[in-house]
């Protein structure tokens, strides 16, 4: 079966595009996914921008990632639930796209982007114009059949050096092949921005793992600030992820992290974490 849009597209329908500005859609999570990390939900999010941004521009330039000033994670998404997707553009044209945007569940929001910046690039260099033009219809009418998404391949890193609580240092390599790959993108395959903060977020809760714990409860990823994807990442390179403590205070910390590609920095973010109660 072909993995086009269905390996890594994660909009079930659009619901509405009122004037190419806001978009709404929605997700269903399949029921088999045992892991649905709220990257993913921001992924999510991410795409549903990408649509209208397309077809603003008649599907002749896609955006990428980019920037994000701020992606707070509210809640992780389980299995068989339907996530509701928003984007508002604030601005497009031929170099990038502007938005916002959020996914809820049941009306709670599970992860909110602010401030991110897409550059946009040709759609025929990554994917077949045609094949976005008609899925696009598609969502936008009856809807694509949930339930396609076959998780994700393994995303873990091996740890390879650091000091204890202040500094951790890891290897990841990329899969050279997996079926997002077929999904993201056809025409020129890139390692999603997306899992590259889901990974960025395991590392920094490793490091706050060796954090002196907070007077109640634990530790928990907040808010990754000032996300920046500067290269594609293409399959089978070989990542080298750092975490690096900047403070710690009694209810609050922050981790710089970083990711390199042999000498090229890849990929910059800063990782909030706050208290959360012991459940």
């Amino acid at each position: 079966m072909d993995p086009h849009f269905r390996a890594f597209s994660f909009v079930d329908r659009i619901t509405s595009a009122n004037g190419g500005n806001k978009i709404r859609g929605c997700y269903t999570i399949p029921s088999g996914q045992k892991d649905f990390p709220s990257s993913l939900a921001g992924e999510a999010v991410g795409q549903l921008a990408a649509w209208a941004a397309m077809a603003a521009g008649n599907f002749e330039n896609r955006p990428v990632a980019g920037l994000a000033g701020s992606i707070e994670m509210l809640q992780t998404p389980s299995a068989g639930q339907v996530l509701e997707l928003a984007a508002d553009l604030e601005h497009v044209d031929a170099e990038s796209v502007q938005y916002r945007g959020a996914a809820h569940l049941n009306g709670k929001v599970v992860i909110r982007l602010e401030d991110c910046v897409g550059p946009m690039v040709p759609v025929a260099d990554f994917d077949d114009p045609n094949s976005l033009r008609n899925r696009y219809k598609l969502l936008c009418g009856n809807g694509a059949e949930p339930g396609a998404f076959p998780g994700l391949p393994p995303q873990k890193f091996e740890r390879t050096e650091g000091e204890r609580g202040q500094t951790i240092s890891a290897i990841f390599p990329v899969p050279p092949d997996a079926p997002l790959f077929a999904d993201h993108f056809p025409r020129r395959p890139v390692f999603p921005g997306s899992l590259l903060m889901h990974l960025k977020i395991q590392l920094g809760a490793a490091l706050a793992s060796e954090l002196p714990p907070p007077a109640r409860g634990h530790w928990t990823a907040n808010r990754i600030q000032d996300m920046k994807l500067r290269s594609f990442i293409p399959p089978g390179a070989i990542l080298q992820l750092d975490a690096k403590l900047k403070e710690c205070a009694n209810d609050s910390a922050s981790i710089s992290l970083e990711a390199r590609a042999g000498q090229d920095l890849i990929a910059t973010a800063g990782l909030a974490l706050k208290t959360s109660s012991v459940e």
